[in-house]
């Protein structure tokens, strides 16, 4: 039994995602007895990362009922790019955050939370080629490796995934 037993972490998925920010959180959270489901715009379709590696969702995007998860994460890539122009996957992250769970992201994946309208007032960071936009969403941007404010957990690269799934785990664990 893991420290994250109960907990059912949502992540979405996209053509052009960082393979390695999908991935690592994906089966360290899983390692930890979390149930993790990957939501893709289409159930059951394959979805091919930055560097080429598979992954296909197993629920649509669509289907998806905030309520049911302990928290999302979202990984890099350009794939965040195409997902926020996805109504559901806006709505789905504010219900999320609203309820207090869990939102983290690195990388791009800041640009979901931009578009979902819940970075105001908060402190974060990202890789730097989104810094401008989170600071335009109203966020306090900083270079860290991770950052932890309120119920957003934010990292910048695939380097700092160590420090990211480190403070996922304590942050569920409470």
């Amino acid at each position: 039994m893991g420290k994250l037993t109960g907990k059912k972490i949502l992540f979405f998925v996209e053509n052009m995602y960082e393979d390695l920010e999908l991935w690592y959180p994906y089966l360290r959270l899983m390692e930890e007895g979390a149930e993790t489901v990957i939501a893709g715009p289409d159930k059951g379709r394959i979805y091919i990362g930055k560097n080429g590696y598979p992954c296909q969702s197993e629920v649509s995007i669509s289907s998806i009922k905030a309520g049911e998860f302990d928290g999302l994460v979202i990984s890099g890539g350009f794939a965040p790019d195409k997902l926020r122009r996805i109504e559901k996957v806006k709505k789905i992250t504010r219900q999320i955050n609203d309820s207090g769970k869990l939102i983290a992201h690195i990388c791009h994946g800041g640009w979901i939370a931009i578009s979902a309208g819940i970075m105001q007032d908060r402190k974060c960071t990202s890789t730097v080629a989104i810094k401008d936009d989170l600071i335009n969403a109203g966020a306090k941007w900083v270079d860290q490796p991770v950052v932890v404010h309120w119920n957003m957990i934010s990292s910048r690269r695939p380097a700092d995934l160590p420090d990211f799934c480190r403070a996922i785990i304590k942050f569920l664990s409470k």
